[in-house]
């Protein structure tokens, strides 16, 4: 009976220690930004973007499409984006900057 206690109590203690290391989780084979990079949301790749903790190649793409239909201004328009709220933007406000804004094409030629 002690070893089926010691058992659920190391697979609960695992447990927690998974759930616990979420925050700083990074998508899968990415490695993390480097300590004092910041990730310019203009211009940073997909593969950039979903090394940022909370950014897996979903919300990467969605950040994509958005700078390509309006390029960010500043960091904080990264709210605008559909899935990054005020909690998430508020843990990657000191990894992102934004840069050169590129003219968004209209597709007329003038």
């Amino acid at each position: 009976m002690q070893r089926i206690s010691k058992a659920v109590a190391a697979g609960l203690l695992c447990g927690l220690t998974f759930v616990g290391s979420g925050r700083g989780a990074v998508a899968a084979g990415a490695a993390p930004v480097e300590e004092g990079h910041r990730v310019d949301l203009n211009t940073a790749s997909a593969e950039e973007l979903a090394r940022l903790p909370g950014i897996g190649p979903a919300k990467a793409q969605a950040i994509i499409e958005h700078r390509a239909q309006e390029p960010f201004a500043k960091p904080e328009d990264l709210i605008k984006v559909k899935g990054i709220g005020e909690k998430l933007y508020d843990r990657l406000k000191d990894q992102i900057t934004v840069g050169e804004q590129k003219p968004v094409s209209k597709g007329r030629g003038g």
